[in-house]
């Protein structure tokens, strides 16, 4: 073999150990969600905490579904479908499993190997107490295999990003009537830009693609001050 051979056969190798481009492992993620994220989009195989808000973890559903591609939502007994197309989901491209007690890990990990993006909320609202680090690493494992992301309700270990609602306003109702027209909410973000906050803006349950930025006063590494919850979320999600 020449040197030449030699050389491109070297190259082939190491472009097969490398990680994928970042095009290449972007999930289709409303613009509006974009500032939330550190790369601003959902990546394939990787893992995001949502706390505060199920609106907030669906929304990162909407995109994707209606661009063709299969999420599924596990653990939620109160999904409701007209709620979840409100915020722009593909109904005919997501599946619910309501309930899966305590096969929800595994049921998580099967559904990986041919879903887009999973959404999961583990019994009792635990977040991450009582799963083990090496359930959390094998289930890892599995999305990075298979191109999944997995958002969290609730805390995950070693998450790409972690989201908690700290405040949440809304505006159109009057006087005992009226309809809910938008809604904002207050967004802390963790990962390894930062500590930021942001404002995410939902206008008839959809986000808006100019609803979300980020608040000048908050600086990478610094906390920013808390806004209190202001009621409870109006939708089952």
């Amino acid at each position: 073999m020449n040197q030449l051979a030699t050389v491109r056969t070297l190259q082939q190798r190491i472009a097969g150990m490398q990680p994928l481009r970042l095009d290449e492992r972007a999930l289709p993620t409303a613009r509006g969600l974009a500032p939330l994220l550190p790369e601003g989009v959902l990546r394939k195989g990787s893992s995001y905490a949502v706390q505060g808000s199920r609106s907030l973890a669906f929304a990162f559903l909407a995109e994707a579904s209606t661009s063709g591609l299969w999420c599924a939502v596990i653990g939620c007994s109160t999904f409701g479908a007209e709620a979840a197309s409100g915020l722009g989901i593909a109904l005919d491209r997501c599946i619910v499993a309501p309930d899966p007690g305590d096969h929800a890990l595994g049921l998580t990990g099967l559904l990986s190997e041919a879903f887009s993006i999973v959404v999961l909320h583990l019994p009792g609202g635990r977040g991450s107490r009582g799963v083990g680090p090496g359930d959390a690493a094998r289930l890892s494992a599995r999305l990075r295999e298979h191109g999944c992301a997995l958002v969290v309700i609730g805390e995950w270990p070693r998450a790409e990003g972690s989201l908690r609602v700290t405040g949440s306003r809304w505006s159109g109702l009057g006087q005992g009537g009226g309809i809910l027209e938008t809604r904002e909410l207050v967004v802390r973000s963790q990962d390894r830009r930062g500590i930021r906050r942001h404002t995410v803006r939902f206008d008839r349950g959809a986000i808006c693609d100019g609803g979300s930025g980020v608040d000048s006063a908050s600086t990478a590494g610094r906390t920013p001050p808390s806004t209190p919850l202001h009621g409870r979320e109006p939708v089952a999600l």
